[in-house]
Order: C-alpha cells, then sequence, then structure tokens
C-alpha cells in the first residue's frame, strides 16, 4: 500500500501563458517575487515543513519511498551503490557490473505476458505482441542501486521548501541545483524533475547511434557530445551570461564520412517560451554555421531518419509548453535497470541490434516503481505526439519508458532508457536508448558504446567560449 502523499488524486490542469522566468542561480528581483506571487494560481505550492522533514527518513532524500515493498520483491533503499565493492568504473568510464552472477529470474514473453499486464506499460505489451518470436523481457532481482552527491540530497531538501512553477508551468523559481521538486504535487513538476536531474554536471561522451532497418541492417553514426551545467564551468557560474540557461550542449558527428565534421550547439534555457532555446548547426560540408530553430520540439533528430524528434533525446527534454501534464499514479511496474551488460566492450553493435528491437540477451528489467504521468496535446498547439504517457524512476526521476499516441489516438512509438549508475559522479544515467516505431518495424538506438575506445569522462573541463558559434567550426574540423 502507498502512504497517502502517493495515493492517486486528481490534478489541475497547468496551461501556460507567454511571460518568462528566471530560478534561483541567478538572483531574482523584487518585481519578479511580486509577479510570481500574482501568477500564484498557476503556480505550484512549497511543501510544508512537516512534509519536506520525510526527506531522508520514510523518504530518500530526492523523495523515493524508502522501504520495500510488501512482498519484498522492490527491497529498501539503502543509500544505493555506493557502499558496493564494485562500485568503480574502467580507465575508459564505463562502470563495472557489480552483478555479474545474477540470472533473470524469469522471461516474460508473448506467451505469458497477460499474467503480468499490470506490471507493463502499454508500449512493452504492444512490443510483445508486435514481435511475439524474438521481443523477451528478462526480469531480474531488483536491485535499488541510485546514489546522487551529498550536495544533491541538502539542495534537495531545500527545494522542497522553496522551489515553485512560474509562468503557468514554464519555469522553475527559486531552487538550488538538481531535483527541484523531490515531494511533487503534480505532472509537470515530475518531468521538471527529469529534466533538471543530475548527470553528472560536466560531461564528455563517445558513443554511436543506429537507424536499424526492418531487415536489421544498420550504419552506425558516430558522435561526441560535450553536456555541461554552468557552474561546472572552470570559470564558474556567470549571472549575466547564464541567466536562464539551464546547460550547454555540444555535438560533433565523427563518422561516417559524409556526416563528419558536422556539429551542433545548443545554449538550453529553462523558460522557453520566454526565451526559446538557442541552437546553431554547423555543416562540414558547406563550412557555415547557422542558426537551427527547427532542433526544438518535433524537429527532426540528428541523423535519426525521421525516427526521433528533437524533444525525444533523453527520452524527454525542452520546453513542456504544448503539452497538458497529470500525474496518472505511482505503481509498480517492470523497467530497464542496471543494464550494464549494454556496455560491456566484449560486445560488438551487431550483438546488440537485432530486427525489430534490440536482443534481449543482453538487457535486463527490474521492477521498479514509478510516477506515470501523461502529457496530452493542447487544443491549437501543434506535434506529431499528441498524448504521451511518461514512465519516472522514483529513485532517480529519470524516464524509463515513454508511450507516444499519434493524432488519431493509435500508439504509435515506444522508447526506453537502460539505466545504469555511474561511480565517477556517484550519478545515475543511461546506457543506451531506443526508440521503436511499430507502424514502420523501425528503431533507432543511442548513446552505445561498446566498440568507442572511451565511453564518457566526468569532470570534463571547459570554459563558455567552448559553447559559443564561433567555436563550431574548430569543433567540426575534419
Amino acid at each position: 500500500m502507498l502512504s497517502k502523499e502517493y495515493k492517486l488524486i486528481k490534478h489541475a490542469e497547468i496551461h501556460s501563458d507567454n511571460q518568462g522566468g528566471v530560478y534561483k542561480r541567478a538572483k531574482l528581483s523584487c518585481g519578479m517575487f511580486m509577479a510570481i506571487a500574482l501568477l500564484a494560481a498557476n503556480s505550484s505550492a512549497k511543501v510544508a515543513e512537516p512534509e519536506a522533514i520525510k526527506l531522508g527518513k520514510e523518504l530518500t532524500p530526492i523523495g523515493a519511498i524508502k522501504s520495500g515493498n510488501a512482498d519484498g520483491s522492490i527491497p529498501a533503499w539503502d543509500g544505493g551503490l555506493i557502499n558496493h565493492s564494485a562500485y568503480r568504473a574502467d580507465s575508459e568510464g564505463r562502470p563495472v557490473n557489480p552483478f555479474p552472477d545474477d540470472k533473470p529470474l524469469f522471461t516474460i514473453d508473448a506467451s505469458n505476458y497477460t499474467q503480468y499486464s499490470d506490471r507493463l506499460s502499454v508500449g512493452y505489451q504492444a512490443l510483445l505482441k508486435t514481435y511475439p518470436e524474438t521481443f523477451k523481457i528478462p526480469v531480474y532481482q531488483t536491485r535499488r542501486t541510485a546514489s546522487l552527491p551529498e550536495n544533491i540530497y541538502k539542495a534537495a531538501k531545500e527545494n522542497a521548501l522553496t522551489a515553485e512553477l512560474i509562468e503557468g508551468g514554464n519555469s522553475v523559481a527559486n531552487y538550488q541545483v538538481a531535483v527541484p521538486f523531490p515531494i511533487p504535487q503534480n505532472g509537470l513538476e515530475v518531468i521538471w524533475n527529469h529534466i533538471m536531474r543530475y548527470r553528472g554536471g560536466s560531461v564528455e561522451r563517445f558513443f554511436a547511434q543506429a537507424v536499424v532497418q526492418k531487415n536489421g541492417t544498420f550504419v552506425p553514426v558516430k558522435m561526441t557530445d560535450q553536456f555541461v551545467f554552468p557552474e561546472y564551468f572552470e570559470d564558474g557560474y556567470d549571472s549575466d551570461a547564464d541567466n536562464n540557461r539551464l546547460f550547454y550542449y555540444k555535438q560533433v558527428v565523427t563518422s561516417p564520412a559524409r556526416l563528419g565534421g558536422n556539429v551542433l550547439l545548443v545554449h538550453e534555457t529553462i523558460d522557453q517560451v520566454k526565451e526559446p532555446r538557442n541552437a546553431w548547426v554547423y555543416n562540414a560540408g558547406q563550412r557555415r554555421v547557422r542558426r537551427a530553430p527547427q532542433v526544438a520540439y518535433d524537429g527532426p533528430g540528428t541523423a535519426a531518419d525521421g525516427l526521433r524528434t528533437s524533444d525525444n533525446f533523453d527520452l524527454y527534454n525542452g520546453a513542456p509548453d504544448r503539452y497538458d501534464w497529470r500525474i496518472v499514479g505511482k505503481k509498480e511496474m517492470y523497467i530497464p535497470y542496471n543494464s550494464y551488460q549494454l556496455m560491456d566492450t566484449t560486445l560488438t553493435y551487431e550483438d546488440i541490434i537485432k530486427p525489430g528491437h534490440m536482443n534481449p540477451d543482453h538487457t535486463r528489467y527490474e521492477l521498479h516503481r514509478v510516477w506515470v504521468v501523461e502529457a496530452t496535446l493542447k487544443s491549437g498547439q501543434k506535434h506529431v505526439y499528441a498524448k504521451r504517457v511518461f514512465h519516472v524512476d522514483e529513485d532517480t526521476w529519470q524516464v524509463a519508458a515513454v508511450d507516444h499516441f499519434d493524432g488519431r489516438g493509435e500508439l504509435w512509438r515506444v522508447s526506453e532508457a537502460h539505466a545504469v549508475q555511474f561511480p565517477q559522479a556517484n550519478a545515475p544515467w543511461y546506457a543506451a536508448e531506443a526508440i521503436y516505431d511499430l507502424v514502420a518495424r523501425r528503431y533507432l538506438v543511442l548513446g552505445l558504446s561498446n566498440e568507442e575506445k572511451k565511453a564518457i569522462e566526468f569532470g570534463y573541463k571547459s570554459s563558455r567560449k567552448e559553447f559559443t558559434p564561433s567555436a563550431l567550426r574548430r569543433a567540426g574540423k575534419r
């Protein structure tokens, strides 16, 4: 039985307006505090001290239920992997699998999935029906491995008392870092937790993306990206330059040759209604830098052949203003978790990438509690997805799986992200993401690093000058 604060409730729909907002990292003016007060009708309420004090007690420091479930299939959270003897990474940044001897407890397939339907998303049930001979869900022992740095825990407790949605939910005010709403009051607060979550602060990644055709053929597109929150620049946070900036992002395509040298630069704004995302692309063939307003909402994803929208990256990113958001509930579900095998260098991309879906011999699913959040396209707004249903892991605030519906209300695409815990930064993130098109019978997988010489570097040292349009040509040299 879930505690009363997590029972199903009716939530008012959150509507956006066209005004801007700021957040605590940039000092709020007296005028903005007045604006926040005037917008109280569209704001979320801060939780009271008796609620916030539960963090670190019956709740984990970032808001998950600390205890296990009734039958013990979900254990109590005991701090995560931080004290595990195998909590370490190799020299290329890949986390060492702390559970190499684990075997599946059972496997869900097309012959038995109805027995488990109450713990399977609509999307996973559709995948089992679409690929009855090959798609399987191997279920392993649940291990609550998530852990975060102490400063993130401390900030979450303070955020619970101060952070607010403002500007109709398009911005967050008066928060510090990472999880602004550890005890969320509505669906939009859950999604902001995912958008703002801790991912190591300053990171460089080396990975491959593949568009997989119906027959299983694919050509890997290899990329390097840098992802930096402004607090982690070597010269620190700049209240002028970084005002309304959540992070800075740069993506360089390194192969194949026809795409090599193309670069995407993003200055991710928090309130994207007030100030749309700033994006530029450098085309190596044309040797030209240009603005890229299409890198938002349902604009095309990089080298995705129409299989991924811009806001599908990281399972969801960007402005939430085109949707109405509501919490459907919180429930126990099978989701990808502790997927260390997907980073194993003994595997090739061909071992993992198979027709229709990733090879279930190398995936891992566990039973975890998730927030179920439904996003419905607002009247008058446009997006290729008319509805999305998100399944958000309570221990990390990462989106684990999403069901995407088209304008007719039909399930169209299913996306999932395979989570691992990275010891270098004490950060949960993804080993790989995939989005399956049930109509075209094609899919896209990104984030794989098995064949790369290096996987990830946390503590990436950088400055703002590396994230300027003028720096794109240097980044894209072939």
